[in-house]
């Protein structure tokens, strides 16, 4: 007989890039088990709040149950206060409930972008048990570990130790982040074959936010 286990990892990755006054997420749409291509066309990007998008890779039974937890939340907080949740609270209130089942956890690994009080784009990544960072660019999922030498090659970002704090954000421009994604997805989807099919980008600033999809190699 085989062991009951109650995780399974559908693959997939996920970026984040933060800059002036926007904020780009993108993963893929590819939903896989084993060797097998369960969908090509997943998306694992949800919109949480006003300017808050959380792209999630691992189990999808697991990150279908915390994307539906914190939307539950985000609507009890908007009732109780008459306002949306910023995004740095809803980093906080996901790192407590990552934490909160820290036991038996959710199997999902997050990286959540959006737009702060001052409109400047932001990006948090996180483990499986809630601790996070907030930093200006990061990638979680089984292409993650392809993607970040690049992105630390191209954004730099400035060490945290650092003081006094320097600003996390990418200097690129919008276009010039977007441009970024697509080339890091291009590239990761050669050696990965839990990321492909296609691309998903939400680019999040000022004025909203708005959806394209880029098609990737589908073997």
């Amino acid at each position: 007989m085989g062991r009951f286990d109650p995780y399974e990892n559908n693959g997939g990755t996920c970026v984040a890039i933060a800059g002036t006054d926007y904020c780009v997420v993108a993963a893929d749409t590819r939903l896989s088990v084993g060797y097998s291509i369960l969908t090509r066309d997943h998306s694992k990007i949800a919109h949480l709040a006003d300017k808050c998008v959380l792209a999630s890779s691992g189990f999808q039974g697991d990150v279908k149950a915390l994307q539906k937890n914190l939307s539950a939340k985000e609507l009890v907080y908007e009732h109780n206060h008459n306002k949306k949740m910023s995004c740095p609270a809803m980093a906080q209130l996901l790192s407590n409930t990552l934490y909160y089942k820290r036991f038996f956890p959710y199997y999902a690994f997050n990286v959540l972008g959006g737009l702060d009080s001052q409109g400047k784009g932001c990006v948090f990544t996180y483990d499986a048990v809630g601790s996070y960072e907030r930093t200006g660019y990061s990638a979680q999922g089984t292409g993650a570990a392809l993607m970040m030498p690049v992105l630390d090659n191209q954004l730099k970002s400035p060490s945290p130790l650092l003081l006094p704090a320097r600003d996390a954000v990418t200097p690129l421009s919008e276009s010039d982040a977007v441009d970024l994604v697509k080339d890091v997805f291009a590239s990761a989807t050669e050696r990965d074959i839990y990321t492909g099919d296609k691309v998903e980008i939400v680019v999040i600033n000022r004025s909203g936010s708005h959806r394209e999809c880029i098609e990737l190699r589908k073997d």
